[in-house]
């Protein structure tokens, strides 16, 4: 799950963004809606069906406290043409990919996950997006606290080592959303996620903790 950046707030002392450029071209060319896709109809179901679950409620309750209220069409469903369950578009909303996953759980997993992503993005003031280790805080804090890496969830990825399982998912994750940002090279965002670890990891916000 990723992160496409298409607010301005993370624009350049200049006014430019590269970031949001890219994702602009990205969203262009693997993007596609289709209304009358059935695909496309029954993830529209299921994100309706995924936005009453405890989480997802929670969560849309205190991104309304910080100021930043999501309505239904905040939630997308898209056929995406990219290997991914879904994203987060700051001022734009959340995609899922209705032609890339088909159970209500996967659905409802990615729906807890971008709401994360888009606390984070209203709670942060100067949160920038092209900033690998912002970028990589928030997929840290994502992963850690919408039950991505969950052993269950690890087992039927095929990784079976169960201790320390759920840290190391964490970081494969983070490390290959982050590396998908255009601004971070494999390296800067290896660097980037190990650098702010620990305090984004215990960052258990707004939960008080780990769910």
């Amino acid at each position: 799950m990723d992160v496409f950046n298409s607010s301005s707030s993370s624009s350049s002392a200049n006014g430019d963004n590269p970031l949001k450029d890219e994702c602009e071209r990205t969203i262009k060319k693997t993007f596609n809606t289709f209304k009358g896709d059935k695909a496309i109809n029954e993830c529209e179901r299921m994100i309706q069906k995924g936005l009453k679950t405890p989480t997802a409620r929670f969560l849309r309750e205190h991104l309304a406290k910080a100021g930043c209220p999501v309505q239904d069409n905040f939630f997308k469903a898209i056929n995406c043409e990219v290997s991914i369950a879904g994203g987060f578009v700051p001022g734009e909303g959340i995609v899922v990919c209705a032609n890339k996953i088909q159970l209500q759980d996967q659905v409802n997993q990615v729906i807890v996950h971008e709401l994360i992503h888009a606390f984070d993005d209203c709670r942060a003031a100067n949160l920038d997006w092209t900033n690998c280790a912002h970028h990589a805080c928030s997929e840290i804090r994502a992963g850690h606290l919408s039950g991505d890496c969950h052993y269950k969830r690890e087992l039927l990825r095929g990784h079976l080592n169960l201790r320390g399982q759920e840290q190391e998912c964490i970081k494969r994750r983070v490390l290959q959303s982050v590396t998908s940002n255009p601004s971070c090279s494999a390296s800067t965002a290896k660097d980037a996620m190990e650098a702010v670890w620990e305090t984004c990891y215990n960052d258990t916000a707004p939960f008080d903790r780990a769910p």
